[in-house]
């Protein structure tokens, strides 16, 4: 459905070029490090980093850099996620060279310069209070940190005020040249320019970028703790309810119909949750799901705010609906499924319409180690999805569940 060409390059790049008529150009490249891999003195490290490669190179000025940028006329921006760091620009096409060229600058030449380090801590304690003070963010947090005794999905992608107070010049230092090696690395480039062309500017620009053993830490998959907690805070109007369950054993073709079910439980705009508490009960205004399959990550969340009155009559009809699921009370008949499946189909569109987001998506799926067209096999495996198989994964998923529930303060 695309003209994609993968290769890896002499220093272990990975490389995927897709050819699409358009006039836009997008870049991404990723770094195959995230919050999972940090020891707990490094919580925070990887976040930290990305913050400081917009903060001038060996050859421009933190001004300087942001001004290039900027010129470009496009969008620029990255983000850290628990497995990786990314970074992206979107411009039009004949901006492709100059954005290669920044963001090799960016990703091989940054300087940690320790007076840009002292102010971006600063930002940075301010996004973790800014974290605390928004209740849907600070409920993902204390989740997490309830549902796991080891996983490093119990400590936030920010870090602490603790930890990244902590970090000097040489640690930064020694994570970005321990982890940013060109083995640890994938670029997508979408545009409308033949392959051979977007080899030769990545060439250019990364090829002194020099191959580097290293080592990341083992991840154990740990299952949520069962349990409902309680906390309490004065500054807030209403009350949030977060459900945890981790996701353990299933196979492709499981993981596939559970996306199904998540669709039709509560991604959807008219999801069972959100006709069961939005327009039946009239309970809260925002309910949806929340489903991450990535590799030892694997988890589905419920998120929901009500008002004080109606928070155990909300748990206890959300843990009836996932029960009459298992049931089979909820009836998954021939038509629902084929919507939910046009749905996924739909979504599938969207993202190949789009520029940004099929690079974005090529890029993710390397880095997970997953073949970038393995939403044709998803789409080919879709049509054998029956009610039956949907069913079994419910109730294999969904059992024992972490409950977080924060309350106001009287």
């Amino acid at each position: 459905m695309f003209d994609a060409v993968e290769k890896v390059l002499s220093n272990g790049i990975k490389l995927i070029t897709i050819k699409k008529d358009t006039q836009i150009a997008a870049l991404h490249v990723g770094i195959k490090m995230g919050s999972i891999y940090e020891s707990l003195q490094e919580k925070g490290i990887s976040h930290f980093i990305e913050h400081m490669l917009f903060k001038g190179t060996k050859s421009r000025s933190n001004e300087t850099l942001n001004e290039d940028l900027e010129n470009l006329g496009g969008e620029y921006n990255a983000y850290t996620e628990n497995t990786s760091t990314v970074y992206s620009i979107t411009s039009l096409g004949e901006e492709l060279e100059k954005s290669i060229e920044l963001l090799s600058d960016m990703v091989l030449n940054s300087k940690f310069d320790e007076h840009e380090i002292e102010k971006e801590r600063k930002v940075i304690l301010s996004e973790i209070k800014a974290g605390n003070d928004d209740i849907e963010q600070f409920s993902f947090r204390k989740i997490n940190e309830i549902a796991f005794k080891n996983s490093p999905l119990k400590y936030d992608i920010c870090g602490s005020e603790k930890t990244v107070n902590s970090f000097t010049r040489k640690d930064l230092l020694e994570f970005y040249h321990n982890y940013y090696v060109p083995n640890n690395c994938v670029i997508s480039v979408v545009s409308s320019y033949e392959h051979e062309y977007v080899l030769n500017l990545i060439l250019k620009y990364f090829k002194s970028w020099e191959y580097k053993k290293f080592e990341k830490r083992k991840i154990q998959p740990e299952n949520n703790l069962p349990c409902i907690k309680t906390s309490y805070r004065r500054d807030i109007e209403q009350n949030s309810i977060v459900f945890l369950y981790t996701i353990c054993g299933l196979n492709k073709k499981e993981e596939l119909a559970l996306r199904i079910l998540n669709h039709k439980l509560g991604e959807s705009p008219n999801s069972i949750l959100f006709r069961k508490l939005r327009e039946e009960k009239g309970f809260t205004y925002d309910i949806y799901t929340d489903l991450d399959l990535t590799e030892n990550i694997k988890t589905i969340y419920i998120y929901t705010a009500v008002s004080e009155e109606n928070i155990d009559n909300t748990i206890n009809i959300i843990l009836k609906c996932i029960q009459d699921i298992k049931d089979e009370k909820i009836t998954f008949d021939d038509k629902s499924i084929d919507i939910m499946k046009k749905s996924l189909k739909t979504a599938v569109v969207f993202t190949l319409e789009d520029s940004t987001d099929i690079g974005n998506y090529v890029l993710t799926q390397c880095i997970e180690g997953q073949s970038i067209f393995k939403f044709n096999e998803d789409m080919k495996e879709i049509e054998n999805i029956k009610n039956t198989t949907i069913y079994e994964v419910a109730r294999k998923v969904f059992n024992d569940p972490t409950i977080y529930i924060l309350k106001k303060h009287k």
